[in-house]
């Protein structure tokens, strides 16, 4: 019996150690990228910053810091991945949990899991060897290095977190939803669509905000097929630098301690905000879904 307790204390105090450890170095990260991101107030214009689209760090005439037309491009790829990789996604989920037989889904699930464990560079190389100059002879275009093909390649990327968490949600509900819609007389599609989404809508909706949170971050797929123009895009047929390209192409040639040194770190500063809050917002719906369904 002692010895049992004693391994019992062992085990919950690895876990907790682990768990405090992750939150220290999640917290970590966030105070390296603060202390070194905040020098720059003072130093640069915030309005400039935030809201002009002139990035020049190394100017003739003085440095330009506008950061407007990377955020616009970093949106520009975000949402053209979405909206990619929601209609697919959801399509997907729903064929798996309802449709598909059993062999089927244990075939198809896994396979489609498996694309997210292929290296960003690879996808980016597909994209750039072969979809680039798909997409620039369907459309005339003179170069398919744009924000539509990142935002295809990183709606690929997306796919799996979309589909894997919403079959999950839809196949976790109830099997009374399902049997009081047959019984009053609704078809199986009548069900899918009147009744399961809107019951799993909730995990849903938390596993578009995690694909969200992903394409946001992704960097090297993006650095490959975006274009990396720095002027303001005006259409997805446009180049386009993301903050995240942005940060991998400057940093490594940067003066430590220097004002463009601290600018990119002020540029990953807010990135990381932005995926905090919607890998917060995310979970916290996710829980929601759980606690509304726990018999």
């Amino acid at each position: 019996m002692l010895l049992r307790d004693n391994k019992e204390k062992i085990i919950k105090g690895f876990f907790t150690s682990t768990g405090i450890f992750v939150l220290v170095i999640l917290l970590g990260i966030f105070v390296f990228l603060l202390i070194n991101g905040i020098r720059i107030i003072g130093n640069i214009n915030l309005i400039d910053f935030f809201f002009s689209s002139n990035w020049n760090p190394a100017g003739y005439y003085g440095a330009s810091w506008g950061i407007l037309s990377m955020i616009v491009g970093t949106i520009f790829v975000t949402a053209g991945a979405l909206i990619f990789a929601i209609p697919l996604g959801l399509a997907c989920s729903v064929y798996l949990a309802e449709i598909a037989k059993p062999k089927a889904r244990e075939t198809i699930k896994p396979i489609i899991e498996m694309i997210a464990g292929i290296p960003s560079v690879v996808l980016g190389l597909i994209g750039m060897l072969f979809l680039s100059p798909l997409i620039a002879h369907i459309f005339g275009l003179s170069n398919g290095l744009n924000a539509l093909t990142a935002s295809i390649i990183v709606g690929i990327m997306v796919l799996p977190t979309i589909i894997s968490i919403s079959e999950d949600v839809l196949t976790s509900l109830p099997k009374e939803f399902r049997e009081a819609s047959l019984a009053l007389g609704a078809t199986k599609w009548q069900t899918i669509r009147m009744v399961l989404i809107p019951a799993a809508a909730s995990g849903i909706f938390a596993s578009l905000m995690l694909g969200l949170g992903r394409a946001i971050g992704e960097t090297m797929a993006v650095l490959m097929v975006a274009g990396n123009s720095i002027a303001m895009p005006h259409s997805f047929f446009d180049s386009v630098r993301p903050i995240t390209a942005n940060i991998a192409i400057e940093i490594k040639e940067v003066v430590r301690g220097s004002l463009h040194y601290e600018a990119l770190f002020a540029i990953g500063t807010i990135l990381f905000f932005m995926t905090f809050i919607v890998n917060f917002i995310s979970d916290w719906i996710i829980q929601k879904q759980v606690r509304k369904y726990k018999w």
